[in-house]
């Protein structure tokens, strides 16, 4: 009889880890479609096939970077119910991919993959700091640390740059001499951009995606990338930049926090969103600007900075209207 019982503990015990894997994996694939604020897994994996088709190495790097991140919170005792949505994965996710890319030489893999763990602790840092603020944590943990690993170099003798990252000097900037306005592909990358990447069908397949998951979310998307393309044009944007989708991705983001944050139901939601595209704008103007003599990219902080923005107003504005 004890042997019996042994065995079916041994059952148990053997059917709770295989379903907690399925659940950090379900877990994983929700934490890289969180960077676009939607808690979906079959989206996750759709967007995960998208970039590995642009690159195997860059797909292993997201989907370890989430696997690490979410395990991390898991188990250091985070909240259950937010690891279960992912929310500890999309900083890792991008860390990941944004070191991978932005660095050089062999040792970025092991950069990348540290980084995407210190990035899910950053991510729980950052939500205890801004407990009482009523806004969202987004991406900012990964910039800041993305940020600070990418200015290391200048002290680090063994972490290598991409040559592409080059300080520059504003007093000696021009604008490229590009002029053929590609305006299919430029709105295709806008949402491709997202997860960095600048391929043509990566980009179809995280529309698809974002589909998937929510109609309403994937009108959003192609709306803020709209919104933010004509705004980036009329005020004479880099012919260049604009045919990278480099000023898109950032209203993508954007509108779909925005509306997310606000309440789908709220009558002002979806205005708000889009005036927060559009001030993603100049934002991402300023803000890459202000970085070309570090030689850093501006990454999701134009994203960042629109979305309190609007969040904050809004909490005001509300509290005047209920007072």
């Amino acid at each position: 009889m004890k042997r019996g019982v042994t065995i079916l503990n041994q059952g148990k015990s053997a059917a709770g880890i295989k379903n907690d894997w399925l659940s950090l994996i379900t877990s994983s694939f929700k934490g890289i479609s969180q960077v676009i604020l939607i808690e979906n897994a079959i989206t996750g994996f759709i967007i995960w096939a998208a970039i590995t088709i642009s690159s195997l190495g860059l797909g292993l790097i997201t989907l370890a970077s989430s696997l690490i991140g979410t395990w991390i919170a898991k188990a250091s005792g985070a909240d259950e119910t937010k690891v279960k949505q992912g929310i500890f994965g999309f900083n890792s996710v991008l860390a990941g991919i944004a070191l991978m890319l932005n660095l050089s030489g062999g040792p970025r893999w092991i950069i990348a993959l540290v980084g995407s763990a210190v990035a899910s602790v950053c991510t729980a840092a950052a939500m205890d700091v801004l407990r009482n603020s009523r806004l969202p944590v987004l991406t900012f943990p990964y910039i800041i640390l993305t940020w600070f690993v990418l200015l290391s170099p200048y002290k680090l003798e063994n972490v290598t740059l991409n040559p592409s990252l080059v300080p520059q000097n504003l007093a000696t900037w021009k604008f490229s001499e590009t002029d053929i306005v590609d305006w299919k592909d430029g709105l295709l990358r806008g949402i491709g951009q997202v997860y960095f990447q600048d391929h043509f069908w990566s980009g179809v397949l995280i529309l698809i995606a974002v589909f998937w998951a929510s109609w309403r979310m994937g009108l959003y998307a192609i709306l803020g990338n709209m919104v933010a393309w004509v705004t980036a044009r009329g005020l004479g944007a880099e012919v260049e930049l604009l045919n990278m989708g480099l000023f898109g991705y950032n209203a993508v983001l954007t509108i779909v926090g925005v509306i997310t944050y606000c309440g789908k139901d709220t009558r002002w939601a979806v205005l708000t969103g889009v005036l927060g595209a559009v001030l993603s704008v100049p934002i991402t103007a300023s803000v890459d600007t202000w970085l070309l003599p570090y030689g850093l990219p501006a990454l999701t902080m134009p994203f960042v900075l629109s979305t309190w923005l609007m969040l904050s107003a809004r909490n005001i504005f509300v509290n005047w209207k209920n007072g």
